[in-house]
Order: structure tokens, then sequence, then C-alpha cells
């Protein structure tokens, strides 16, 4: 074990952990099904869309042969048998949060930040004195609680800062027997520095490789001792990211992510159509997409005043998409007012010739109800008795289920939205 992980540390510095769920939704189905994700070959994927479907996870015995995570269907080799395990998105949040109850008997909620469904990033500085651990022994305690507790296999970081926990989760704990790493800027330097790919670093892509490659830079070590005017030239203001992490530095913490308030705020939704449509039918889901962001713009109390869209078009057109936006004379959360807007950028804007395959739509500046303000084109009364409306079906949706609450158009043959509000994610609830 590294010197510097027996030492305590001192009051500036501070020790992260950062534990994955290995192959999470996957190793999920297998616990279920009583096998072992370590020998079973097993992917999630919905078995009802194409062979172009992504697969969700696939398990460690599958990427033992070769086969990687987030793959299509159809690129799985021929000789391998495999279970195909539909998504069940309800399913994995509920171990989720039995997962996330197993940290809560460890550490406070306030020194845990959840960075997605099977990943966490923890403080745990101030709990090795009254444990008696160092931050690897913690590490494995827990590791080992919620394998217990569960059945599911975890990985895990151990750094400085942020930046090499992460590092240490996503390189150095992938190579050791005991699935869990250690870094410090000092390891960091000696062991990872000449590191190939780069991809393989947090926040680097394969744009950025492909820049810095055309750069003669092809690892850490010669960002760091390249010269600064050159990756600001380069890459702007992110050449700062690129040169503090190639140092193995990263002066964000965790703390300054949980008080971190956004200046501006906004609300999305987005979806790819099953199909190519047409131009018509593209309005019914603008209007589906409209009601059901309206929806919960009203849910958290919150008004808007500038809206967007976005209009993907198939590949076979050729055309680029469309993305627009517009400031609204007034904040407003009323459907009827926030439809209209939409529908008429759609209808300046979207080419009637051209099938559609991707829409999105967003609500931006917003603000709370103190907020609220009219103009002599709007009715009053229209807008508040569209507000009470939306309230009401807030209520009975969460009250009834999402599709307890339907309109006319939901019923449409281009409509979507009775079948997305059985899935999370994008992807089937399993309930």
């Amino acid at each position: 074990m590294p010197k510097q992980i027996q030492t305590k540390a001192n009051k500036k510095d501070r020790i992260y952990l950062c534990i994955d769920l290995k192959s999470f939704y996957a190793s999920v189905e297998c616990v279920e099904r009583g096998l072992d994700p370590m020998t079973t070959n097993l992917v999630v994927a919905d078995p009802e869309r194409t062979d172009k479907t992504i697969c969700l996870a696939v398990t460690p015995a599958m990427k033992a042969l070769g086969v990687p995570n987030r793959c299509r269907v159809f690129e799985i080799p021929k000789n391998i048998d495999y279970i195909m395990a539909p998504p069940r998105m309800r399913l994995y949040i509920d171990y989720s949060a039995e997962i996330y109850a197993v940290y809560l008997q460890f550490l406070s909620k306030d020194d845990i930040y959840p960075y997605s469904i099977d990943e966490m990033f923890m403080d745990v500085t101030d709990y090795l004195s009254m444990y008696g651990m160092d931050a690897v022994t913690l590490g494995k305690t827990m590791m080992r609680a919620v394998y217990d507790r569960t059945g599911i296999t975890s990985s895990c970081g151990v750094g400085t800062n942020l930046y090499l926990t992460k590092i240490a989760l996503d390189i150095t704990a992938k190579h050791s027997p005991d699935r869990i790493g250690y870094l410090d800027e000092e390891i960091y330097r000696r062991t990872l520095w000449e590191h190939t790919p780069l991809t393989d670093f947090w926040r680097i892509g394969k744009g950025t490789e492909r820049r810095l490659a055309r750069l003669g830079i092809f690892n850490m070590r010669e960002i760091a001792q390249s010269d600064e005017d050159v990756l600001y030239r380069e890459f702007g203001i992110d050449a700062e990211l690129l040169i503090d992490h190639a140092w193995g530095r990263e002066p964000v913490t965790l703390a300054d992510i949980k008080h971190y308030k956004p200046k501006a705020s906004s609300i999305t939704s987005g979806q790819v159509l099953p199909r190519d449509y047409d131009y018509r039918e593209g309005e019914v889901i603008l209007t589906e997409m409209c009601e059901l962001l309206t929806l919960e713009l009203v849910d958290i109390g919150m008004y808007t005043e500038h809206i967007s869209l976005t209009v993907g078009y198939s590949r076979s057109a050729g055309i680029p998409s469309v993305h627009v936006s517009e400031k609204l004379p007034v904040y407003t959360c009323a459907s009827r007012t926030l439809r209209a807007a939409l529908l008429a950028l759609y209808h300046r804007h979207v080419r009637p010739d051209a099938p559609i395959r991707r829409v999105g739509i967003g609500f931006g500046h917003l603000t709370d109800s103190a907020a609220e303000q009219y103009n002599f084109f709007i009715d009053p009364a229209e807008e508040e008795r569209d507000r009470k409306l939306s309230e009401v079906t807030v209520a009975l949706r969460k009250r009834f289920g999402k599709n307890a609450v339907l309109k006319g158009i939901n019923l449409d043959e281009a409509g979507t939205t009775i079948e997305r509000n059985k899935q999370i994610g994008g992807h089937r609830s399993g309930d």
C-alpha cells in the first residue's frame, strides 16, 4: 500500500472515493436470475427493436470475449451464445437507491455526490480518523457492504482530488486485482504521464485527441510540458482544464459542486423518432412534447420567457438540422401560449418536404411565479385557467400514473406520448 494512503490528510488536503458498479444493468439482471455476471453471457437490450439497437450493458463475461460495452446487437459475434435481457429501468433505479442507502450507513449525504446511476463521488476526509481506516480500506469496506447487500460487484478509485479519483477508477483500478486504485499527483505523473491512448482520460474524446495529435502531442507528459500559448490558441479556455489535468491538478472540490448555483436554468426534452416522420407528424410530436414539458414547468413552479426548437432530419435527406430559439414577450407557463410559440418556430424554420427523425425543445430563463407578468396580447384569466388545469393534470398523473390524463392528439398514429410515459430515460421501465 502506498505510504501516502496511510498518512492522515492535513487540513487543506481532501481524500475522495469514486465507486462504480461494474456493468450495472447487466449485473442487476444476472443477480435477479441467480447468475454470476463474471461468468454469464448477458446483454441488456430491447428485443422489440432492430438489431441496430444499442446494448445498454454487457456482462464482464461478454467483455472478456471482446464484446465492448454500448455496442449494437448486430456487432455481437454470431458464435457467442448469450441472454438478451429487456431493460427494466425502474428496477435499476431501485437497486441504485438501495446501494445509496448502503453508502449512507458510512457517510453523510452532504459528502456524497451521485455522478450517475451507477457511479458516486464521496469526500471521506473527515471519516478516516473516526473509522480508524485509510481511504483504501474504507473503500474496500464499502464495496464489500454493497456486494453483501445486493450481490453487485464494484470498482473504486481513491485520489487526492476529484480528477485523480476519477482517473484512479477509470484506469488504475481496471488493472488492480482488488478493483481499487489510488492516485496522488506524484503517482499520477510517475505512472500515467506516458499512458496511451489519451481517450482513456476523463474529458478527452476522439476529437480532442486528434487535435492534440496535429500538435505532435500524444500523452499527458507532452501536454504538461508543451507551450501553453499553443494550447490556448488551439483550445481556448478549455486549455486551462487540459493543462491542470495533465499535471494531475483539480481545484474544484465536492463541496464546491454541492454549493454551485447556475446563473441560468432551463428544462429540455428530446426524442429520436422510431421512423421518418413527415411535416404533419412532426407537428403532432412537437405538440405532445410541449404539453409534457409544460406540465414539468408547472410542477416545479416556474415560468419561462425563452423557447428553443431543434429538428434533425433523416440521414437520407442529407441536410443539416435546425436549431432556433426565441425570447417571449412575457414569462408564462401556459401550455397554449408555449405551444403556439413553438409551432410558429416550427412553421417558419422546418422544411415541409424533408423527413424528420429527431425533435428537441427547451424552456429557458426560468424563474419562479413571483415574476409573473402579462401584456395587452395575453388574457390573464385565460392564463390562470390554463395554469390551474395543468396543476390538476400534474396531480392526477402523480396519483394515477402518467397515462391517467391524455389528450386526443395522443391517440394519433404518430403520437409517442403513451409509449414514452411507460419509459424511463427512453428505455423500458419494466413496470
